[in-house]
C-alpha cells in the first residue's frame, strides 16, 4: 500500500467515524430530557413517547427510497445530502414558541437517518470488502458512544441553558445532536468530493428492480433488524424513566441510559471476534440471552438497575452491529447490500415503531413497568428464534 493510498484510507475513515457521530445523539438525548419537556411544553409524557415513533416510521417510510437516491446522487453524495437535512432538522426542532417545530424537526431528524442508516452500510461493504465485520464494529460503536455522551450530557446542558432560557431542553437538544454535524459534513465532502463531482457529470442509469423484497432471506435479515431496534428504541426512550420511578434523581437517571450506552460500546466491539467464522452462525441466536439478564434482573430487582443496564447495553450494542453485519454479509455486492439495507431497514423500523409507544402505552394502562418489560423479554427471545434462521451462510438474490 502506497503512502498515498494510506492516506487516503486513513481520511476515508475518519470521515465515516464523524459521520457515525452524528447519526444517535439527536435521539439518544430525548430520553433523559422528555420530563422536563412535557413539563414545559404541556405535552403529556406518554404523548412525548410518540417523538422516537416519528422517527423510526420516518425510517421506515424514507428507507426505500434511499437506495435509489444513492444510486441517482452516489452513495457519496446521498450521504453528504442527507447529513445537511439532518443539521437543519436538528435547528428546527429547538425553534422555540410552537410545539409544531418540535415535530417537524423530528420529522426531518428521521428521513435524514433514515438514508445514512441505509447507505453507510453498503459504503462500508464497498469500501472495506475484506474488513466487513471489523468495521461494522467501529461504526456501530460510534454509534453508541456518540449516544452515550449526548444521553449524559443532555440534562447537565440544561441545566446550564435554563438559567439563561427557561427552555434549557431546547438549547440542550441541539448543542447535543448538532455540535458535531459541521465538522463532519467537512470532513465528509473533502473525503468523498472527486466521487460526488463524477457522478453528477455521468447520466444517470435506472436500475432495474433487484426483487429483493420477495426474497424470504430478506425478510429474515429485516426481522432481526426489526426485533433489534426494537429492544433498544424501548430502552433508549424509557430507561430514564424507569430510573426515576425507581426513585433516582433525574440526573442519575441519565447517567444510567449513559452507562447503558456506554456498555452497547463495548458490545459494539466485540462483533469482529464474534462474527469470525463459527461465530457468525450462532452469535445472532445467542445474544439475546444478554438482554434476557438485564430485563429479568430489573423486574426482580429494580433497586439494582444501576447495574442492570450494562447487560442490556452488551445485548443492545452487539445485537445492532450483528444486524448491521448481516446485511453486509448476506448480499454479494455493495449494490445488493445497498437494496437489502434499504428493505430491511423499513420492515425493521416498521416494527420497531410499535415498540415505544407499546411500552409506555401498557405502563400508563398497568400503572407499574412489570407488563411492559414482559414483552420486551418475550421481544428478545423472538430474536433469538429469527437469528437462528437468519445466521444460516445464504445469500439473498440466489437459488437455495
Amino acid at each position: 500500500m502506497t503512502p498515498q493510498t494510506r492516506r487516503a484510507l486513513v481520511a476515508s475513515v475518519i470521515a465515516l467515524c464523524l459521520v457515525a457521530a452524528m447519526m444517535r445523539p439527536a435521539i439518544t438525548a430525548v430520553g433523559p430530557l422528555i420530563g422536563r419537556m412535557s413539563a414545559d411544553t404541556g405535552i403529556p409524557l406518554a404523548l412525548l413517547g410518540a417523538l422516537s415513533t416519528i422517527v423510526l416510521i420516518m425510517w421506515a417510510a424514507a428507507s426505500p427510497f434511499a437506495h435509489g437516491i444513492g444510486r441517482r446522487l452516489g452513495l457519496g453524495g446521498a450521504v453528504l445530502a442527507a447529513m445537511g437535512v439532518l443539521g437543519l432538522g436538528t435547528a428546527v426542532r429547538s425553534i422555540p414558541g410552537s410545539t409544531a417545530w418540535l415535530w417537524i424537526g423530528t420529522a426531518l431528524i428521521g428521513v435524514a437517518l433514515a438514508v445514512g442508516n441505509v447507505l453507510l452500510p453498503a459504503i462500508i461493504k464497498r469500501d472495506f470488502p475484506l474488513r466487513v465485520p471489523l468495521m461494522m464494529s467501529v461504526y456501530s460503536a460510534i454509534l453508541g458512544g456518540a449516544g452515550a455522551v449526548a444521553s449524559g450530557l443532555a440534562v447537565p446542558i440544561a441545566d446550564l441553558s435554563g438559567a439563561v432560557s427557561g427552555s434549557g431542553w431546547r438549547l440542550s437538544l441541539l448543542a447535543t445532536g448538532g455540535l458535531v454535524i459541521p465538522l463532519g459534513l467537512a470532513a465528509w465532502w473533502f473525503v468523498r468530493r472527486r466521487e460526488i463531482r463524477a457522478m453528477r457529470a455521468s447520466p444517470f442509469v435506472r436500475e432495474p428492480r433487484t426483487g429483493v423484497w420477495r426474497d424470504s432471506m430478506a425478510w429474515l435479515v429485516a426481522a432481526y433488524m426489526g426485533v433489534q431496534s426494537t429492544c433498544f428504541y424501548v430502552l433508549v426512550t424509557w430507561l430514564a424513566s424507569m430510573s426515576t420511578d425507581i426513585g433516582r434523581s433525574p440526573l442519575t437517571a441519565g447517567f444510567d441510559v449513559m452507562v447503558y450506552q456506554a456498555f452497547s460500546i463495548a458490545g459494539s466491539l466485540t462483533i469482529a471476534v464474534l462474527m469470525r467464522g463459527r461465530g457468525a452462525q450462532i452469535t445472532p441466536a445467542l445474544l439475546p440471552l444478554v438482554g434476557m439478564v438485564g430485563g429479568a434482573g430489573i423486574l426482580v430487582a429494580p433497586d439494582a438497575i444501576g447495574f442492570w443496564v450494562m447487560p442490556l447495553g452488551l445485548f443492545s450494542g452487539s445485537s445492532l452491529g450483528v444486524a448491521l453485519t448481516l446485511i453486509a454479509q448476506r448480499a454479494r455486492d455493495h449494490s445488493i447490500s445497498s437494496a437489502l439495507s434499504g428493505m430491511s431497514q423499513s420492515v425493521g423500523y416498521g416494527i420497531a415503531a410499535i415498540g415505544p409507544v407499546l411500552f409506555g402505552g401498557v405502563h400508563a394502562i398497568t400503572g407499574s413497568w412489570t407488563a411492559s418489560l414482559v414483552i420486551l423479554l418475550l421481544t428478545m427471545i423472538t430474536q433469538g428464534v429469527i437469528g437462528i434462521f437468519a445466521a444460516r451462510d445464504r445469500f439473498v438474490l440466489e437459488p437455495r
